[in-house]
């Protein structure tokens, strides 16, 4: 094998110029239909395809994107490029072929082999596929030993190469370390280096870099593309984020229903997407630009492996006819690319146009929320060492000061590790400051949640960010919801069920999903679920803790407009922390950012982000990813990233493309209000007036 630094020296011509295509495909996916066997009660079975038809083929050093809903098939595929087949799944029909191997046809042997070694795959959570009871230099020795042909004696070399391939810092160090030492980025990183131990073909990369902060994620995108051009790997990138498969892909792959129904470049799908669905994808993208809320898609994907007649999306496709209610489309050229649509040519070359949906009014009321000089501490002293005088250990979060008004919603953002989730588990009694007050109206919130009275408790609410992991399996829907009407308001019986629907009602559901059990209901809908029960409290604040970054962009939409709508109809006020902000721009009125756990800047969330005047906002701001092939985020350094925050000074001088000297080192910067935003930084506001970005 060559050495993982060896340049395969094609010629590129991907649009982003990162990397190295020619026209020897790598994969081939020929008429490949893949599903399961039904077994009726009566004895009779049944083949259920959860592929249908899929045609591909991909080319060495290309990166291909594979794109839509939840459920659509995309990750089956690209693990189908493995030659996996999920629990049950069977092959209905067509090849997969890398080269001229028919991965299918493999014993299990070979298949092993090529695992890892040709053919390569990176998960969406690294933090799951690394063993946590195990040190980082076993793990990348175990990966070494399986898919590479050097002696035991060169691994703790070639570990260190692969670490420092992948940009991490300290690769002798980090050897000696376990997962849980690491963050999340430095984790996906070390994810990266094991998948090229082998010296791959091939990278899968399925949803890699969901639920990373958004200067992490374009920093570990920048790093994908650095090692397309040097090593010539094909990729293919699962993601429901068109702005990071803009950033990354050459050519896009759109699914629906199990069904290929647009493929094409990069830019012709983003700039002039043919298929109705495709369209309706990027309209439900939420833009800086934007003064609205983005379009949801109407309805849901039919479920999985579900039986149609005609064309898949007919149900939801604002060009439906009759024809395509009976007729099942067939892959068609339109000039470059393939379509799967009934319509007319003319019809699917119709420039696209992006419509939001307007922001429904919200009356904003008397202040509700208020934190004043707030420290949150992990690490609680012992009373031995208080009484030997021992100094307290550094603060995860301090000197917070924020205010909330009833019917606003606040929005905390910035790097993982910045303190955003801290705040919101303080405020909730999970975890009670170590000095300061926060209180909501006149009533104090410092007390643990075990100690907080049943109204207290009420009036603060909390939608968590994985409906799975927040809905309880074995209940139904109904006694899901009726939990908090029988704690907080004694409701029994027909009352509560009826109270229930009532809810239900309020986040577009139906009755009749009162008999189900959460895992008969999509990703969309166990999360308005999750909405529902949260306000059957009828509370006064509601804690939103990322509570859009697991769905995908049609139903994240829907959720952005069912929280506005909720919000002007009860007059609640949001808490909120997303990574995306984009997301922020959609649904916040202000924003507060985070360094390390301490604010650097606040204020109206438009003003905010059209002229940030904090340096870290504007590194923020400046990692953020577009849908738009030619978009370049501007990365900054995230070397002092993980480091902790300086004894003195300013928190992010380490960092400061704009550092003035000796003043940052040792004065930390006073707040300075002007215009209605305030910032903690040395350079004067005035200096930064008239900056602006969108």
């Amino acid at each position: 094998m060559n050495t993982v630094y060896t340049n395969i020296g094609h010629t590129s011509t991907g649009h982003t110029g990162t990397g190295a295509v020619n026209n020897a495909p790598v994969l081939r996916v020929e008429n490949l239909s893949l599903g399961y066997t039904r077994h009726h009660t009566d004895g009779r079975t049944s083949k259920v395809a959860v592929l249908r038809d899929v045609s591909l083929q991909i080319h060495k050093g290309e990166v291909i994107g594979l794109v839509g809903e939840s459920g659509c098939g995309k990750s089956t595929l690209a693990l189908a490029l493995l030659g996996f087949l999920r629990g049950g799944g069977e092959v209905l029909g067509g090849k997969v072929r890398y080269g001229k191997t028919s991965l299918f046809d493999l014993p299990d042997a070979d298949l092993a082999a090529l695992r890892g070694g040709d053919i390569a795959l990176i998960p969406q959570n690294a933090g799951q596929s690394l063993t946590p009871t195990m040190k980082l230099g076993a793990q990348l020795a175990e990966a070494l030993k399986l898919h590479s042909d050097l002696p035991q004696g060169q691994y703790r070399a070639r570990a260190i190469e692969l670490l420092t391939l992948v940009r991490l810092p300290s690769p002798e160090q980090l050897l000696e370390r376990y997962p849980h030492q690491l963050s999340g980025g430095q984790q996906q990183r070390v994810a990266i280096a094991m998948a090229l131990a082998g010296e791959p073909d091939v990278l899968l990369l399925d949803e890699p870099t969901t639920g990373l902060d958004v200067t992490t994620q374009a920093h570990i995108l920048e790093l994908l593309r650095e090692l397309r051009q040097r090593l010539g790997t094909t990729m293919v990138f699962v993601s429901h984020d068109l702005g990071v498969i803009a950033r990354i892909s050459d050519r896009i792959a759109v699914m629906y229903a199990g069904e290929l129904i647009e493929l094409g470049s990069c830019a012709e799908i983003l700039r002039s997407p043919a298929h109705p669905y495709t369209r309706g994808l990027l309209a439900a993208i939420p833009r800086l630009a934007s003064g609205m809320l983005p379009a949801a898609l109407p309805g849901y994907p039919p479920a999985v492996g579900a039986r149609h007649q005609g064309c898949a999306f007919a149900a939801r496709c604002s060009h439906v006819s009759p024809d395509c209610q009976e007729r099942t489309p067939d892959q068609t050229a339109l000039g470059t690319r393939q379509v799967r649509c009934n319509l007319p040519a003319p019809q699917l070359r119709q420039p696209l146009q992006l419509e939001g949906v307007p922001v429904p009014e919200v009356t904003v009321g008397e202040p509700l929320l208020s934190l004043d000089q707030v420290a949150v501490s992990y690490q609680q002293q012992s009373l031995w060492q208080k009484l030997r005088g021992q100094p307290e250990s550094t603060a995860t979060v301090d000197g917070i000061e924020l205010s909330l008004k009833r019917g606003e919603t606040l929005a905390l953002v910035g790097e993982s590790g910045s303190g955003k989730s801290t705040i919101m588990r303080s405020i909730c009694g999970i975890n009670p400051p170590r000095r300061g007050h926060i209180q909501l109206d006149d009533q104090p919130l410092n007390l643990p949640v075990e100690k907080r009275d049943a109204v207290l408790k009420r009036r603060v609410q909390m939608i968590f960010q994985n409906p799975d992991a927040s809905l309880n399996p074995r209940h139904t829907i109904a006694e899901i919801l009726a939990q908090p009407l029988k704690l907080y308001f004694g409701l029994t019986g027909a009352a509560c069920r009826a109270k229930a629907a009532e809810l239900l009602a309020q986040v577009r559901l139906g009755e009749h999903y009162l008999d189900r059990l959460p895992a008969q209901l999509s990703g969309g809908e166990k999360q308005r679920v999750a909405i529902a029960r949260t306000f059957a409290g009828e509370p006064d604040l509601i804690l939103c803790d990322e509570v859009t970054s697991a769905l995908d962009v049609s139903v994240q939409a829907a959720v952005l407009q069912l929280l506005k709508q909720l919000q002007a109809e009860r007059g609640v006020a949001y808490l909120f922390i997303a990574h995306d902000l984009a997301v922020v721009q959609a649904i916040a009125d202000r924003v507060a950012v985070l360094y390390q756990g301490r604010l650097c800047e606040e204020g109206e969330t438009r003003d905010l982000f059209a002229a940030p005047w904090h340096p870290y906002t504007e590194t923020l701001l400046d990692a953020v990813l577009q849908p738009d092939p030619d978009h370049n985020p501007k990365l900054h350094s995230d070397d002092a990233a993980e480091s902790q925050p300086p004894a003195q000074g300013c928190p992010f001088q380490n960092r400061c493309p704009r550092k003035l000297g000796s003043q940052c080192d040792n004065e930390l910067p006073d707040w300075q209000q002007i215009r209605g935003k305030r910032l903690r930084c040395h350079i004067p506001a005035r200096q930064l007036i008239g900056l602006q970005r969108v």
